[in-house]
């Protein structure tokens, strides 16, 4: 037979736009970066002395799991690119330089294999963590 016989009646399909937009939401993408800055190496936790405070209140009150996953991480997304904002505490002994740029690759690694375009990972150090094991007071 013909391939025109073959397929005769077939439709072919419709590409993605035609039949519809898909978009990701900025708490997808903090929820997958914040993920991956968290697994790194020297990474105590993330988000700023206000964030951490009111977690540790909800940690008391048996909220424990409220806004941990997004804590810390912000996320731009406009169309298939995404700006991300990461703001964490380091592990006392762990060179600050080392640990960012880990952060950043990670982040990145992580977003892209969403099909995201990573357009910039700011990372900012908002604190050192001392209690640490091994941890030295003068690191």
């Amino acid at each position: 037979m013909t391939d025109a016989v073959e397929n005769a009646g077939a439709v072919s399909p419709a590409t993605g736009a035609a039949r519809g937009a898909t978009s990701v939401s900025d708490e997808v993408v903090e929820k997958i970066a914040g993920a991956a800055a968290r697994a790194v190496p020297g990474v105590a936790d993330l988000g700023g002395d206000v964030s951490r405070f009111f977690n540790s209140v909800l940690d008391k009150v048996g909220l424990d799991q409220v806004g941990d996953a997004r804590r810390g991480v912000s996320a731009d997304v406009k169309g298939g690119s995404v700006v991300i904002n990461v703001v964490l505490v380091i592990d006392a002994g762990h060179v600050v330089t080392d640990v960012t740029e880990a952060v950043r690759a990670a982040v990145i690694e992580a977003v892209e294999k969403y099909g995201l375009t990573v357009t910039q990972v700011n990372v900012t150090v908002d604190d050192i963590e001392l209690n640490q094991p091994g941890a030295t007071a003068g690191a």
